[in-house]
């Protein structure tokens, strides 16, 4: 599997013919620097943990452009975020599911796990968009991969590492609007038991977050687990 990270916490999974985008923010983004066209070229399903804006992203324009190529991206999120993207021009293949469930996308499946954050739509008063999450992908062949979404710590990623055994976690060192690089660390070494690689994200992009990972690699230094850190348009294999 190769990932690649496009700042705050967008990445990109290509595995077995899929490329799997989650939380496309591109546009805005200040940490993106790949061309939005470089992004997604190949994409087939887009990935989203919750309705923030820096989240939901450039979801519409990317479904929109594939639609006009002949190609359609389904969106996997929850019940209020698939409604508001269907209520923006957005539906036609949405993927709803919620936490704990559990979605075959053929070759793949993901899997909502719970997230302590909110969830609010881009407009102007924000309305309520279902519970935020994190997304568990599982491939054949392939390390498990948990991408947090935004969150707090919390002592249940134990129960989630022991249910569903990520190889790899992409969690947020921030602060701010999430757990900070100290909390994050602590969650890696007291919570996550049998993973074998973290890469932090949702950091430096706007100046009211950390801007940078030090303190988190610093955290786990003597710790087993593996951290990578990527800049912004890297691609890391697993």
């Amino acid at each position: 599997m190769k990932i690649t990270w496009f700042g705050h916490a967008a990445f990109r999974l290509d595995f077995a013919g899929k490329g799997v985008l989650i939380d496309p923010f591109y546009t805005g983004n200040p940490s993106f620097n790949f061309g939005v066209e470089n992004a997604t070229r190949g994409a087939t399903h887009i990935l989203l943990t919750h309705g923030h804006s820096d989240h939901i992203g450039d979801t519409i324009s990317i479904v929109e452009d594939a639609a006009d190529a002949g190609t359609e991206i389904p969106v996997v999120t929850n019940p209020e975020v698939c409604a508001f993207l269907a209520a923006n021009g957005c539906g036609g293949t949405n993927v709803m599911m919620n936490t704990g469930g559990t979605v075959d996308l053929g070759g793949f499946t993901v899997t909502m796990a719970r997230a302590d954050h909110s969830s609010g739509g881009p407009g102007s008063p924000s309305e309520y968009l279902g519970n935020p999450t994190g997304l568990i992908v599982k491939a054949p062949g392939e390390p498990t991969v948990w991408h947090m979404g935004d969150t707090d710590i919390y002592s249940d990623m134990a129960l989630m590492c022991e249910i569903h055994q990520p190889k790899v976690v992409i969690l947020p060192i921030g602060d701010r609007f999430t757990m900070g690089p100290e909390v994050a660390a602590l969650a890696v070494k007291r919570f996550l038991p049998g993973v074998e690689v973290v890469v932090p994200c949702h950091y430096g992009t706007f100046p009211i977050l950390v801007q940078d990972p030090s303190a988190f690699v610093a955290a786990l230094e003597n710790h087993p687990v593996k951290v990578v850190v990527p800049a912004s348009g890297d691609t890391f294999e697993v």
